[in-house]
């Protein structure tokens, strides 16, 4: 139980980061944002790892530094593929993946989810790809799934469903070290992107607030996610992390008032339904 609840957590705060990301990203380039919301999230769970303290395994930093990378590829890819292809296809194919892999891969391992609770995970990977579908906007500019598109998605979900797989390999003595090592090579990959790029430099105003928030979210949904990892089967707690999109569209309804699309209300209840069976089972 105790393990459901803070992959839930760490849910929600994906959930939050993404909704003021996505914000800020409207108004400013993504990787200004996660110029901001990076590198300030290296700083605390920097900061976090020295007040925890523990060993420093070479598990720890190697796992990490894993991490740090298959974040940033991921993070890279997708909003390559957000910008090139239809919104309706990349999100839930991407979602879906990234929640997929660590169950295929936690299963390999020998992970076994009793009845319940593996109905719960088909429910779950259901939900995701129901919550993540976006109406598609090819009647502003026509998006097509090419095969680079495609690419990209499934590249970002596979790379984005890693990174759960590398933090939950990372020793369990490590205390915050793991989520330290990984943002220092997501902030790295993030910094080469922006040079490339020439968008090396930071937002301001509203945006800059925004990614703060962002930072400050992924923080904490960071350290919640470690600790669910380490409290649980890989297979289920990274179902149930992956059901952040759920909270991004709740935040998007209440707070910018937009439309919620019928397969989203279907997916959110199959999302609470899969979270009950996870839990029970």
């Amino acid at each position: 139980m105790i393990g459901a609840a803070l992959a839930l957590l760490s849910a929600a705060g994906f959930g939050v980061s993404d909704f003021a990301g996505g914000l800020a990203a409207r108004r400013v380039p993504a990787l200004r944002v996660v110029l901001v919301s990076y590198p300030l999230a290296l700083v605390l769970l920097g900061g976090l790892a020295i007040g925890v303290g523990g060993p420093i395994p070479p598990g720890a930093i190697g796992w990490g530094l894993a991490s740090g990378v298959a974040l940033g590829l991921g993070g890279w890819w997708f909003y390559a593929a957000l910008g090139a292809g239809p919104i309706s296809v990349v999100s839930p194919v991407s979602a879906v993946l990234t929640a997929g892999v660590p169950v295929v891969i936690g299963l390999i391992q020998g992970e076994r989810p009793g009845p319940v609770a593996a109905m719960g995970i088909v429910l779950a990977l259901v939900a995701v790809v129901l919550v993540s579908r976006q109406a598609t906007d090819e009647d502003i500019r026509p998006h097509r799934f090419t095969r680079k598109v495609a690419w990209l998605t499934v590249g970002a979900g596979v790379t984005f469903g890693l990174d759960f797989v590398f933090l939950h390999e990372a020793p369990a003595d490590s205390g915050l070290w793991p989520l330290a090592f990984a943002r220092v090579a997501a902030a790295v990959l993030v910094f080469t992107a922006a040079t490339g790029a020439g968008e090396l430099r930071l937002p301001s105003g509203g945006p800059m607030k925004l990614a703060v928030l962002a930072g400050l979210s992924d923080t904490g949904a960071n350290v919640a996610m470690l600790l669910a990892l380490r409290g649980s089967d890989l297979s289920l707690a990274s179902v149930l992390i992956s059901l952040f999109p759920a909270v991004t569209v709740v935040l998007a309804i209440v707070l910018l008032r937009e439309r919620v699309h019928r397969g989203q209300l279907v997916g959110m209840a199959a999302a609470v339904a899969a979270v009950a069976m996870i839990t029970a089972g």
